[in-house]
């Protein structure tokens, strides 16, 4: 599983997208297809003055900016609301 940015929010912020020479089916939680991941950003995320520098893959999110893997998040034990 992969560390996802939504595509609108990475396009509105100006960040720099590169292509990747395969690509990759993104599911939701009830099996529909989201779509596929052609592209990922390098993005800083800083929670709770953690910071760290990760690659996201690109995909449509709907309404939310980023999603964390759950494997990232208990590595670094941040608290989450």
């Amino acid at each position: 599983m992969h560390t996802h940015g939504n595509r609108q929010t990475v396009g509105q912020g100006k960040i720099q997208m590169k292509s990747i020479n395969f690509l990759f089916e993104v599911f939701n939680v009830d099996g529909t297809k989201n779509g596929e991941v052609t592209k990922v950003a390098s993005l800083e995320i800083e929670i709770n003055s953690h910071k760290k520098q990760l690659e996201a893959a690109i995909t449509d999110l709907n309404k939310m900016d980023m999603f964390l893997v759950h494997d990232w998040l208990v590595k670094h034990n941040l608290e989450v609301n």
